[in-house]
């Protein structure tokens, strides 16, 4: 039998003065909180399987609201979500649901966050973002990227930005989101990383590359982390790795 492993964390940094960030994995959730040490979690290979992290858009009021909000009905849903087309309606139901608790208390005006992460089939991996949280393919020698930033263009000389293009809610009235839905045979893909830009932003995806090849399971997770605290932690982290193998 195979079976999906997945190893997560997720940590407010060294700048921030809360948690932002949530994670889901099948119906597990962590939400606005921190995990002292990498959690590792192991699924038969079979039912889908969700993992995927949503980071509340900082600026704005609840964000850590926005991101349990979509988590949480990621869980609920996360069995049922077998193709390209029911990952692209629960991510068109997040984002309704987003507006629709932003709309019932003033507080929550405006706020949004971001998702990204990937369904694990028994053939396949179903990949979504919103956003500008990523999922990378971890199983060759470098990273490459399977989700695709919402963001706007980069100036010379400019690595990162903060900017999204669109997120789940954020604005004051609804706006449709397109999510980025796509397939990925599994056989070509056994290991990936899904994560905020809190470790992608200050740790450049050369440098999480170098790790990954050197480390694996909750080292890797944890030497993820350490980089981007030594980087100046300047965002929330929240990170998921995720191997499939006998």
């Amino acid at each position: 039998m195979r079976y999906v492993t997945v190893t997560a964390l997720s940590h407010p940094g060294l700048v921030r003065d809360h948690n932002e960030d949530s994670l889901v994995v099948g119906p597990w959730t962590l939400c606005a909180t921190v995990t002292e040490n990498p959690q590792t979690l192991v699924f038969p290979l079979g039912t889908p399987l969700v993992i995927a992290v949503a980071d509340g858009i900082g600026g704005q009021p609840g964000g850590e609201v926005a991101s349990a909000l979509v988590v949480r009905q990621l869980a609920s849903f996360g069995s049922s979500l077998d193709s390209e087309e029911a990952v692209r309606d629960v991510l068109d139901a997040c984002n309704h649901a987003v507006y629709a608790a932003a709309d019932r208390d003033p507080a929550l005006t405006t706020m949004g966050t971001t998702v990204a992460g990937a369904v694990v089939l028994e053939e396949s991996l179903l990949v979504f973002n919103v956003g500008d949280s990523r999922v990378l393919d971890a199983s060759g020698d470098g990273l490459r990227r399977l989700s695709v930033d919402d963001s706007p263009p980069l100036l010379p000389g400019q690595r990162v930005t903060s900017l999204v293009t669109q997120a789940l809610g954020g604005g004051l009235r609804f706006s449709a989101v397109t999510p980025h839905v796509t397939t990925v045979p599994l056989s070509a893909v056994d290991r990936c990383l899904v994560c905020t830009d809190g470790l992608t932003d200050p740790v450049p995806e050369d440098t999480l590359g170098d790790l990954l090849r050197a480390h694996d399971g909750g080292r890797a997770a944890f030497e993820m982390w350490k980089a981007a605290i030594e980087a100046g932690g300047p965002d929330n982290i929240t990170l998921a790795l995720i191997a499939v193998g006998p």
